[in-house]
């Protein structure tokens, strides 16, 4: 009698990675198993085509390649055979460019054979596992996990280890405008403030709720007031009238606008209801401190 067929869903990238068809890495010494780690040199590894990640913070690989100078690689990097000393990445792209940072030859290394499909789906699934990933990050994994592995919401779920709603809502952030994404992306707000807005349908409203959220750094309850608020009220009223609240804040919005723009930074107003306050200027280096400070003399002249 044959055995029932497993299904694949809800076993992450270990089990997919264990059920990839193996293969021998020969040498002149000896025959190792794909299953086994082995020592491979860094020159042979090929980057991941399908790596999800397209940005590599450079002060934390700088980081990385100071603890792998006096650790070494801790983990292994996981490739897939691609031909005679020829291997691609399928997972730890960030560890293999911080070895080379380290001035590491070769990296440890579990060798695998696994197909387009298959390296895609675990490229996928390893990058969403990853705790410094960003929620528009992890919508774009899972939009790709069901666009390009053809994957259901619930299967995506079940790859994983999320339930269904879950997975909803990292996709429902995808349709926010581009404004609110890259604020979020950027950790100028949180999930749950962009889960807020969310319920506000017109795309406009949405972006000038990231306004407030910025100009007056909001919780997240008091966004989600702002939206009850603002669903609250009749179509007409909505269509014709604007509160007195919202064009004081208008005002500061113009005001960080135009200051913004001088000055080339994002500048901050806050202001209470009697009209004090503060301004913030940002820098990040003494060398933009020192642009602004100059343009600050040029008005004064």
């Amino acid at each position: 009698m044959s055995q029932p067929k497993k299904s694949g869903l809800g076993r992450g990238l270990s089990a997919l990675l264990s059920d990839a068809s193996t293969d021998i890495t020969n040498t002149a010494t000896e025959a190792r198993p794909a299953n086994s780690i082995s020592e491979i040199s860094i020159s042979q590894i090929q980057a991941n085509p399908f790596q999800p990640r397209t940005e590599f913070e450079e002060v934390a690989l700088a980081e990385l390649a100071e603890s792998i100078k006096i650790h070494g690689v801790i983990q292994p990097i996981t490739v897939r055979k691609m031909g005679y000393d020829s291997y691609q990445i399928i997972s730890g792209e960030r560890r293999t460019r911080a070895s080379i940072l380290a001035g590491l030859s070769r990296i440890p290394a579990y060798i695998r054979v696994a197909n387009d499909q298959e390296m895609l789906e675990m490229a996928l699934i390893e990058n969403i596992q990853r705790e410094e990933l960003n929620p528009i990050e992890i919508g774009l994994s899972y939009k790709r996990l069901m666009e390009e592995c053809s994957l259901k919401q619930d299967e995506v779920g079940d790859r994983v280890g999320k339930n269904r709603s879950t997975v909803t809502n990292y996709l429902r952030l995808l349709k926010l405008p581009d404004s609110v994404q890259l604020a979020l992306k950027e950790g100028k707000i949180s999930m749950g403030h962009a889960r807020a807005i969310i319920n506000v349908d017109d795309p406009k409203k949405q972006e000038w709720m990231l306004e407030q959220m910025l100009a007056n750094e909001l919780s997240v309850r008091s966004v989600e007031n702002l939206v009850r608020e603002e669903n609250a009220k009749p179509n007409d009223i909505k269509a014709s009238k604007t509160p007195a609240k919202p064009n004081k804040s208008e005002t500061l919005v113009e005001y960080q606008k135009s200051l913004s723009d001088r000055f080339n930074t994002k500048i901050s107003i806050k202001a209470d209801d009697k009209g004090r306050g503060n301004i913030k200027i940002p820098f990040r280096s003494q060398a933009e401190l020192q642009r602004i400070l100059d343009l600050m003399q040029l008005d004064e002249n």
